[in-house]
């Protein structure tokens, strides 16, 4: 299997590009290629292009840019995961695995009874760590197009903001009686958001905040699932039940 490179660059057929220094490292110091092998490179705007290593030295790697391929990997809905901020490495993992089910956007919320907290430095260190995260979980699944990680935002001005936005607007909650299977299909290509509250769960108010800002409730079974786990089951489920599973 041709080896997957992200490179936040400029591609075109015919140009030799450096590769930056993540894709640069990984070619040297992890997959261990030469000059003359191939790889593959994405940008995630769409596409990849076949490209042949020319140079690759401690200094630099350049690629000679052979073909472009408009094959894509998308999911038949614009997905959107609204994940309340999670404890520890949970939220590394929501992203990859919601990158790898076709998520298009992932937005980090901070709920009233999320355990991270994080001032405004230490949120913009972690979304550049969590843009990281997407663009290596995009170049192994196979995506050509980038998941989007929003800044991190406070959970009651997001959910107003989504009150006249269009689409399917679900919010997980383990105390609902309205089963998933219940939900009629959406057309192909509209939006489908799914709201999840953090360990503790969303408070009453805030669940009658989403509620008037148009978000359905729903139970995925009687099982209670983790906040990491219920995003990924429901992106499973509707991939299963309406989507390219």
């Amino acid at each position: 299997m041709i080896p997957r490179l992200y490179c936040e660059l400029p591609l075109a057929v015919g140009a030799t590009p450096v590769l930056p220094a993540p894709a640069a490292h990984h070619v040297r110091d992890v997959l261990r290629l030469g000059a003359g092998d191939m790889v593959t490179l994405l940008n995630g705007l769409g596409g990849e292009y076949r490209a042949r290593l020319d140079i690759v030295t401690r200094r630099e790697v350049v690629a000679t840019i052979l073909a472009f391929d408009q094959r894509e990997a998308e999911a038949p809905f614009e997905l959107t995961v609204a994940q309340s901020l999670a404890a520890g490495d949970k939220m590394d993992w929501v992203i990859e695995k919601a990158v790898e089910l076709g998520a298009a956007r992932v937005q980090p919320l901070s709920a009233n009874r999320s355990i991270q907290r994080l001032d405004a430095t230490r949120a913009a260190r972690r979304h550049a760590h969590w843009t990281a995260v997407a663009r290596a979980a995009t170049q192994q699944c196979g995506r050509n197009r980038m998941t989007e990680i929003a800044p991190l935002a406070p959970l009651d001005p997001w959910l107003a903001g989504q009150a006249k936005q269009p689409g399917l607007k679900l919010m997980l909650s383990p105390i609902e009686t309205r089963a998933f299977g219940s939900l009629e299909a959406p057309s192909r290509g509209s939006a489908i958001t799914l709201l999840i509250g953090p360990e503790a769960g969303l408070t009453d108010a805030e669940e009658a905040l989403a509620r008037a800002c148009g978000f359905i409730a729903i139970l995925l079974g009687p099982r209670v699932m983790r906040t990491e786990t219920a995003a990924l089951a429901a992106l499973a489920a509707i991939h299963a039940r309406w989507g390219d599973f």
